[in-house]
């Protein structure tokens, strides 16, 4: 299974960005090699205008609730 991959199909369905962009910084934690546990995720999409920072956290937090709950430590 690859999280990085679902994170990137989910998000592109669900938002249909100009710009998508992730990146596993698992390395830099103290995690087993190859672990997909910490993202960092930069999105770009119409569906973001004129909402808050926060309503868009929580937009991508609920597209992505299946792996933050069983897959992902943490998510910036």
């Amino acid at each position: 299974m690859n999280i990085q991959n679902n994170i990137e199909q989910k998000l592109l369905a669900h938002f249909e960005p100009a710009h998508l962009e992730i990146v596993n910084e698992s390395s830099m934690h103290n995690v087993p090699r190859g672990s997909e546990t910490h993202f960092k995720v930069v999105l770009v999409t119409p569906a973001f205008q004129g909402k808050r920072l926060i309503n868009r956290h929580r937009a991508v937090n609920a597209v992505l609730k299946d792996e933050l709950a069983d897959h992902i430590h943490a998510l910036a």
